[in-house]
C-alpha cells in the first residue's frame, strides 16, 4: 500500500515510510539524572555523614530552566530531575546523600547544605546526546513502530511521519437468516456475530474495519453491498460460499470478478473463496470469502486475512508465533484435513507448555474461540494427535512482530 502522513499518536504498528534521522542530540543538553545538587566532585573529596562537606547553595535550578549563572568552587546549586547542569559542575549529588532530609526542608538559595558522600566525575550526570547523536540514522525505512519507537520519534519532536497506510476492509456478511445485534430476535434467526468478530480482527491486525451491513439473498441486495465495498482494499464476505449454500451468493461473486477457489483442505473453515473483484475503472480488489460458521470464519481470517493485510502493509512475517505443547486431550483428523483446534495453553508444574482443548470444537462453538489463546495444528496426513504427544500451537494473542 501506498506511503502516507501518519499522525505519530496513531501510528503504532504501522512500517516506516521514511528514515528517521536525529535533528539535533538526545538529550539535547547534558542534565541532571536526579533530584540534588550540583557540585565540583572535588568539592566532596573524603566527605561522610560524620565528616560531611558543607557547601553553601547559591541556586536551583528546576526542570525546564536552565542555570543563571555557572558553578563556582567550593559552592552547590540545588538542581532537579532533567534541569541542564550549570556550567562547571562534573557531578550531581542526590539528595538523599545530603543532610535536606534531616532537616525536613527543601534546601533554598543561600542556605548550606552538607554533602554525605564523595562523588565520583560524572555521577548522575547525562550527557547529551548519551542517547541519541545528531545525524543518527534513527530507524529505517520498513520498520515496524512499536511503542518505544512511537517515544523515540516523539523526542526528536515530530508529531507526524511517513508511513505506510492502514487497509481498510470491507466486510460484508450475506443470508436472509442475519440479525443486526440490537435488533429484537425473531425465531429462525440468528444475530450477525461474523461482522463483529473479523473487524475486531481486522482491527488488532492494524487495519480499518469497514462494516457494510448484510446482504440478503438476493442478486439486487449482493450486488449493492458489494459495490458499496469495492473501495475497500480487502473485501471479506461471510457465508453463501459452501456447496449446500445459494447459487445466488457464488453467481454474484462469480460475475463481479474471478474466484480462484472455492475451498481449501482445513478444518474448519473448509469452504472458502479467494479472487479478485472488478472496480469499475479496471482496477481489481482481493476477496476472501469466509464461511458462515462462526469459528470457521473466525478461523480462516486468522490463517489467510490475517496474513493478506500484514503484506499489505509491509510486514515480511506472515507466521503466526508458534510454540509445542504438550495436550491435555486427543486431536483426532478422521478426514485427512489440517485440523485447527481451539486450545488453552498454560504451564505445568515443571515449566512445560501444555494445551487444553477448550470444550466443543464444533464449527458454531463461537464460545470456544473466547475460551483459546491458540490454535492447535494436526497436519492433514497424521490422523490423530494423542494425550501427552507433542502440537504445534500458533499462539493468537502474542504479538507477530518478536519472533
Amino acid at each position: 500500500l501506498s506511503v502516507e502522513s501518519t499522525p505519530l499518536l496513531g501510528s503504532l504498528g504501522q512500517v516506516l515510510g521514511e528514515p528517521v534521522v536525529a535533528p539535533f542530540h538526545v538529550p539535547q543538553l547534558t542534565n541532571s539524572a536526579m533530584d540534588g545538587y550540583a557540585v565540583f566532585s572535588s568539592d566532596t573529596t573524603g566527605s561522610t555523614k560524620n565528616a560531611p562537606s558543607v557547601l553553601p547553595v547559591i541556586g536551583v535550578v528546576a526542570a525546564g530552566q536552565i542555570a543563571d549563572q555557572p558553578l563556582k568552587p567550593g559552592t552547590a546549586i540545588r538542581i532537579m530531575t532533567g534541569a541542564p547542569v550549570p556550567e562547571n559542575a562534573d557531578a550531581v549529588v542526590a539528595f538523599e546523600d545530603t543532610d535536606e532530609l534531616e532537616r525536613g526542608e527543601t534546601v533554598k538559595s543561600d542556605d548550606t547544605v552538607a554533602i554525605h558522600i564523595e562523588a565520583e566525575p560524572n555521577e548522575n550526570i547525562r550527557q547529551a546526546g548519551e542517547d541519541i547523536r545528531q545525524g543518527d540514522n534513527v530507524f529505517q525505512v520498513g520498520h515496524i513502530l512499536g511503542a518505544g519507537e512511537v517515544g523515540v520519534i516523539a523526542s526528536l519532536g515530530r508529531s507526524e511521519i511517513q508511513a505506510v497506510r492502514r487497509p481498510v476492509v470491507a466486510i460484508v456478511s450475506t443470508g436472509d437468516e442475519l440479525l443486526q445485534p440490537g435488533e429484537e430476535y425473531r425465531p429462525g434467526k440468528i444475530y450477525n456475530s461474523n461482522a463483529y468478530s473479523i473487524a475486531a480482527m481486522v482491527t488488532k491486525y492494524g487495519g480499518i474495519p469497514s462494516v457494510q451491513g448484510i446482504a440478503r439473498d438476493t442478486v439486487e441486495s449482493l450486488e449493492t453491498a458489494l459495490d458499496g465495498a469495492l473501495s475497500a482494499d480487502l473485501v471479506v464476505t461471510s457465508a453463501g460460499v459452501s456447496k449446500g449454500d445459494y447459487d445466488v451468493v457464488k453467481d454474484v461473486l462469480a460475475s463481479k470478478g474471478e474466484i480462484a477457489l472455492w475451498s481449501v483442505r482445513m478444518r474448519p473453515a473448509k469452504p472458502l473463496a479467494f479472487g479478485l473483484l472488478d472496480r469499475k475503472d479496471g482496477t481489481r480488489v482481493p476477496h476472501l470469502g469466509l464461511p458462515g460458521n462462526p469459528v470457521s470464519a473466525m478461523v480462516a481470517f486468522e490463517q489467510f486475512g490475517r496474513p493478506a493485510m500484514r503484506l499489505m502493509m509491509g510486514k515480511p512475517q506472515v507466521e503466526k508465533p508458534s510454540i509445542d505443547a504438550l495436550m491435555d486431550d486427543r486431536i483426532n483428523n478422521y478426514d485427512g484435513r489440517r485440523v485447527y483446534a481451539r486450545v488453552h495453553v498454560y504451564v505445568d508444574d515443571t515449566g512445560a507448555y501444555r494445551a487444553k482443548l477448550t470444550g466443543n470444537q464444533s464449527s458454531g462453538a463461537l464460545s470456544s474461540m473466547a475460551m483459546a489463546n491458540g490454535l492447535a495444528i494436526c497436519p492433514d496426513d497424521i490422523g490423530m494427535i494423542d494425550v501427552d504427544e507433542i502440537a504445534k500451537v500458533e499462539m493468537l494473542d502474542w504479538p507477530d512482530d518478536i519472533f
